[in-house]
């Protein structure tokens, strides 16, 4: 699926919170500049039901809980992670309770959930930006591009 604007990868972000329950891993792969962090703002103040909340990227503190309605969201940035034992020390079991939005997700290892919607975002030699989407074939529609539309 392309998507043209950062405008495309925020309404997808959109529409798929307005999908995510407790329990679910949403992983974002993709190089840096891909949308990832516009990806992860949009849908965790969409699935916190609060437009307006600072989303600022966990690079550094490696994880980041947000409160919404239905269940904590937890935003986890592995690009500094130093090995897959640290995910206990960052509260891994009780994120898998939640919902959790996953960066640099490959850093997971043999901890990926099983279950998992995949997000590839990437940067096509015209600049345009490409998703591809793997997962949640029971919640997807079958034409992924509905998903940009508002109110799907």
């Amino acid at each position: 699926m392309l998507l043209k604007t950062e405008a495309d990868t925020a309404q997808l972000a959109r529409t798929l919170a307005g999908l995510a329950r407790a329990g679910d891993a949403i992983l974002l792969s993709g190089p840096l500049g891909a949308g990832k962090s516009v990806f992860a703002r949009a849908f965790l103040r969409n699935f916190c039901a609060a437009p307006d909340m600072e989303v600022p990227s966990p690079t550094y503190t490696l994880v980041q809980a947000y409160d919404s309605p239905t269940a904590t969201a937890y935003h986890f940035d592995l690009w500094r992670l130093g090995s897959v034992e640290e995910l206990d020390e960052l509260g891994w079991d009780d994120a898998c309770e939640g919902v959790m939005l996953v960066e640099w997700p490959e850093r997971l290892e043999d901890m990926t959930p099983p279950d998992a919607l995949h997000i590839t975002l990437m940067v096509g030699a015209d600049g345009n930006r490409r998703v591809t989407l793997a997962g949640w074939a029971d919640r997807l529609p079958p034409q992924p591009a509905t998903l940009l539309e508002p109110g799907v």
